[in-house]
Parts: structure tokens; sequence; C-alpha cells
């Protein structure tokens, strides 16, 4: 199993967009193959930073999952909207 955390320092006026081009992506994402969750959560402490965390069957399924149109088309849009952010993909000690 794979699991990525994807964690974003969104600009404080752009939040709420941010989260609306974010749930057509984890809509859009649920129905891929290989998704077993794909969930965004918004820090307690400071609504600016906002994390996907993601479960993957493999790292198959998430390399086309980098590949969909939809992919391609909203994850640009959440880049223009965040100051910076983070990505780290693990894989299941067993």
């Amino acid at each position: 199993m794979i699991q990525v955390v994807a964690k974003a320092l969104v600009k404080e006026e752009k939040i709420g967009e941010y989260k609306e081009v974010a749930y057509t992506l984890i809509e859009m994402t649920r129905k891929e193959k290989g998704c077993i969750s794909y969930e965004l959560f918004q820090d307690r402490d400071d609504p600016r930073i906002m994390t996907f965390i993601e479960r993957w069957q493999d790292m198959e399924s998430l390399e086309e999952h980098f590949q969909a149109e939809h992919f391609k088309s909203l994850v640009p849009q959440l880049k223009d909207l965040r100051q910076s952010s983070e990505l780290n993909i693990y894989e299941l000690v067993k």
C-alpha cells in the first residue's frame, strides 16, 4: 500500500477557492482504480495549512492518477492558490 501526504500552505485570501478546486479533485479521484481513500484536512490552528492524505493500492495506481486528465487540469489550479507545498510518498513497511 502507498500513502501520500501532500501538504500546502494556501494563500489566506484563497482558502475558499482552494477548497472548491480540491473538492472537485477529490470527487473525481475517489472513482479511480486503486484509490483506497483520498481526503483533505485543514489544520485546526492555522487554516492556511491544507493536507491531502491519500491511500493507494500500489505505486502503479498512483502513477496512473498523476496522468489522469482531472489531475493534470486541477493540480496546476491548486498550485496557483498556495504559497508552498510538500509531498511525501510512503510505502507500507511489512
